[in-house]
């Protein structure tokens, strides 16, 4: 079980380690608010989000190496050649489903156009959605799938216990199936941190103290409800891209042309004073019914395409 006590640990120092960095990042901020006042200007819990964030990327490859990871093509990273085809279908096929949301949604009423957009601001903020879509898809696939999902894969790959009936917990908590199921949890868990606030000054304890308000976020039902279950969809999704091409390319794409959507969506459109939340969703589009939907029948698609099945040896 030692992948899945370095998991632990992992988690345990990001975030500890990102709570008592961030009040000297906030510090040094300050201290440069002269020449950096937007950021000075930011509040407290986005250095403690920022700093939680370069513990994780600099706690990567230290990870990955207690998962079993001994290059970058056991992450799924391959080299791109011949790769590129499976890189833009995922693109595409992020990009078309949540495109139907879209197109459902301002059908519906749920959403209606921005007005007085100008052409330079559209394509100003198109091109940040089109950077940070691939940044972040790169970044988290590469965590949660190559390194989460395969450490845990290679923790419960045991033989099914033949003298065991199926439901036993010795044959449910086995494979790369139940792998996909609890990686998928945790990527959903991380996007569910509510933003909060230190009472009074900022000090070196301040970024502890704010972890607990943070997980308050997992109090609010409503956000939860659908939205942990369309992440956990789109997360078992991506997992699964992972398991049946054998690196991580298809996968980068497909969750690059989901992330394009809400980070554009927002800018175009503009909710109604009627808008069903639970419905249509808000401005991220995946906290909502609809969402859950297309997301379910892009997952029942995606399982139809035996034929193109490569799946990962886990031995």
């Amino acid at each position: 079980m030692r992948p899945l006590r370095a998991l632990i640990i992992y988690i345990t120092v990001v975030f500890l380690g990102g709570a008592l960095l961030a009040p000297w990042l906030y510090w040094l901020a300050q201290a440069g608010a002269a020449s950096f006042p937007k950021l000075a200007d930011a509040p407290f819990h986005r250095f403690v989000n920022r700093s939680v964030i370069l513990f994780a990327l600099a706690g990567l490859w230290p990870l990955f190496r207690e998962l079993g990871a001994r290059s970058a093509g056991d992450l799924g990273l391959v080299k791109p050649a011949g790769q590129w085809r499976k890189l833009f279908a995922g693109l595409l096929v992020g990009f078309i489903s949540l495109a139907v949301v879209a197109a459902l949604a301002l059908a519906g009423g749920g959403r209606v156009l921005q007005e007085n957009l100008a052409l330079s601001k559209i394509v100003e903020k198109l091109l940040v959605a089109a950077l940070t879509a691939v940044t972040v898809a790169a970044l988290e696939e590469i965590l949660f799938r190559g390194g989460i999902f395969g450490g845990l894969r290679r923790v419960f790959d045991w033989p099914r216990r033949t003298d065991l009936p199926g439901w036993h917990p010795g044959n449910l908590l086995r494979g790369w199936r139940f792998a996909l199921g609890l990686s998928s949890a945790v990527y959903a868990i991380t996007h569910f941190f509510a933003a909060a606030r230190p009472a009074g000054d900022v000090t070196g304890a301040s970024g502890l103290m704010l972890l607990p308000p943070m997980l308050l976020g997992f109090a609010d039902w409503q956000a939860l409800i659908p939205g942990f279950f369309n992440l956990t969809l789109a997360g078992g999704l991506l997992a699964l891209a992972y398991q049946r091409t054998g690196n991580l390319y298809f996968s980068i794409g497909l969750h690059a042309g989901w992330i394009f959507w809400p980070r554009s969506y927002g800018v175009l459109t503009t909710g109604t004073s009627h808008t069903n939340l639970w419905l249509w969703g808000s401005s991220r589009m995946i906290d909502g019914w609809l969402a859950f939907i297309v997301l379910s029948i892009t997952l029942a698609v995606f399982l139809r395409l035996r034929p193109v099945e490569k799946t990962i040896p886990t031995a």
